[in-house]
């Protein structure tokens, strides 16, 4: 009897170590930092540019590519850096336009409180090159 019940607790424990969450790839796509850490120090390449262009000029949105339906191509940082030093982008992703701007992204869900996090804490640090 005790061999059965230790077989059984076994089989559930493994059982459930081998459950994934299927949606966290949906949330988190391959290339952006699938961390929210933000005491941490945000990086440009690896936390913003890929939340930047699955969000704003990536495939199925062509908003801020160069040549895009705005003004403003964010596929560099230079672009990208023209509505951060205005507080445009944090305005437009927090859902709190000002000065005829639009939440962003346009005719879109509000990002996921996380990006949003990233994002303000890399400008707060001065929106480095890094």
């Amino acid at each position: 009897m005790t061999r059965l019940i230790t077989l059984l607790t076994i089989t559930l424990l493994t059982g459930m170590l081998a459950c994934t969450n299927k949606s966290y790839d949906k949330l988190y796509p391959a290339g952006t930092n699938t961390s929210c850490d933000t005491t941490r120090t945000i990086s440009y390449a690896t936390d913003i540019a890929p939340i930047i262009q699955a969000n704003c000029y990536g495939a199925g949105n062509s908003c801020h590519n160069t040549g895009g339906v705005s003004n403003f191509p964010y596929t560099t940082y230079e672009g990208l850096m023209v509505n951060v030093s205005d507080g445009a982008l944090l305005n437009d992703i927090n859902f709190t336009p000002l000065r005829g701007n639009s939440n962003m992204p346009k005719d879109g869900s509000k990002l996921p409180q996380c990006h949003i996090n990233l994002i303000t804490k890399w400008i707060n640090e001065g929106a480095p090159n890094n």
